[in-house]
């Protein structure tokens, strides 16, 4: 719980916010100024690193084309979630959360720029792709809680729901603008550009980060790391809800999202559809989620959100079995949507209530343990989806795991109080 300091603080800063401007009942987190600065700044750095994934997956094909190679790139930058993201929130509860994202920022910028050196003088090599895939991967899963544990001290409490949809609109928004722009500034100024286009975005979020006005947080507490780590699991055990929250991530994570990994596999394979025709897919998908993320950001306070987010889950983990037999690409394009549009729904009620739910003093091993399950488990459900393509056609796997995925859902749902309790 808040003190009543921390409270009078937090108050005093949202009102300055609402009193600069007015804005729109969809987009009322923005009226807050310090949520407006961090929400613009991760907008325009979330462009520069979707610029800089599109040219990153170019330059593997360009140095090996080997589809092996991509996967070991992309393996390399994914798999740091699942080994430190545990460790960033207990680091993130223990100092302070504007200082360490500044810190992880400042590194995600610093290793950009050195790709596109590497990359304009032509001396880079796959392993120096992959190794600082990893590394960037390390960074991003030390920044994971801090951001997440960051925005709920930036809003009012009855705007948390919100700000947690606008932030799932940038990043959708940014991840249809992202490639866009990436492909025509490869054209232009080749991968080294697209590079240190995205180091360049990232001064956005730093300088957001040192003018925002933010909350003293508590001293950290003195224990060991491993203590602070078993900490946040005894306190998750205890809360009912927010461990049915988890596991439920889990499956979605683990059997659910790792289709988006194969997307492409269904455009060339199956619908024929070519670049173009993946083009548009993704961007099905893309608006799909936006408009989930508006739906939520204008709907505010989600009531039943045990009932919303199964449902949403179901409905998420159908349209994928649809998209892996279908074979026309209207059909796909109309799926991938209900996807997109499903999934960020299913997404923004976790994100939400887990927030909800836990305490400050506990909120980064929290959501790190939320950012574990969420981020770090999709490379393994691939992994598990690509060894299960050597032996079943690939539509047949991924709708196997998506169907998996919904009977726990359902029998979570039939089987847990606490879910159908939580509103």
């Amino acid at each position: 719980m808040r003190t009543v300091q921390q409270e009078s603080a937090l108050g005093a800063m949202e009102s300055s916010g609402e009193q600069v401007t007015r804005f729109p009942q969809m987009a009322r987190a923005l009226r807050n100024s310090n949520f407006r600065l961090f929400w613009s700044g991760n907008f325009l750095s979330n462009i520069g690193t979707w610029m800089q994934n599109v040219a990153q997956g170019w330059l593997v094909l360009l140095l090996t084309n080997s589809a092996f190679w991509l996967g070991v790139v992309g393996f390399a930058g994914s798999i740091p979630f699942l080994i430190f993201t545990l460790f960033g929130g207990v680091i993130a509860d223990r100092v302070d959360k504007r200082r360490l994202l500044l810190v992880t920022q400042t590194v995600m910028m610093l290793l950009a720029f050195m790709l596109a050196a590497l990359a304009w003088f032509k001396v880079i090599t796959v392993w120096e792709v992959a190794a600082i895939a990893f590394m960037n991967g390390v960074a991003m899963s030390m920044n994971a809680p801090s951001y997440q544990a960051m925005v709920p001290r930036l809003v009012k409490r009855e705007d948390l729901t919100n700000a947690i949809a606008l932030n799932s609109a940038q990043f959708n928004m940014s991840r249809i603008l992202g490639p866009t722009l990436g492909g025509y500034a490869m054209a232009i100024f080749g991968v080294a550009g697209n590079f240190f286009l995205n180091g360049v975005s990232f001064l956005a979020v730093l300088w957001a980060l040192t003018h925002i006005k933010y909350p003293d947080e508590k001293p950290a507490r003195h224990e060991s790391m491993w203590d602070s780590l078993r900490g946040g699991f005894a306190y998750l055990h205890e809360n009912k809800q927010m461990l049915v929250l988890i596991w439920m991530t889990v499956a979605a994570s683990l059997f659910g999202i790792p289709f988006l990994t194969f997307i492409p596999y269904f455009a060339k394979v199956q619908l024929n559809a070519g670049e173009s025709g993946l083009g548009w897919l993704l961007a099905a998908s893309g608006f799909g989620a936006v408009l989930g993320a508006m739906t939520v950001a204008i709907a505010g306070m989600i009531r039943h959100r045990g009932r919303v987010l199964t449902f949403a889950g179901v409905l998420f983990f159908s349209a994928i079995i649809g998209f892996c037999y279908s074979h026309n690409f209207v059909l796909s394009q109309c799926l991938a949507f209900v996807e997109g549009y499903c999934g960020i729904t299913m997404i923004s009620c976790f994100n939400v209530s887990i927030q909800h739910l836990s305490s400050d003093e506990m909120r980064g091993r929290v959501m790190s343990i939320y950012a574990t399950s969420f981020l770090g488990l999709p490379p393994l459900g691939a992994l598990l989806a690509g060894e299960l393509s050597r032996h079943i056609p690939t539509g047949h796997a991924l709708a196997m795991m998506a169907g998996l995925a919904g009977m726990i859902f359902l029998g979570i749902f039939a089987f847990s109080r606490p879910l159908r309790e939580l509103d």
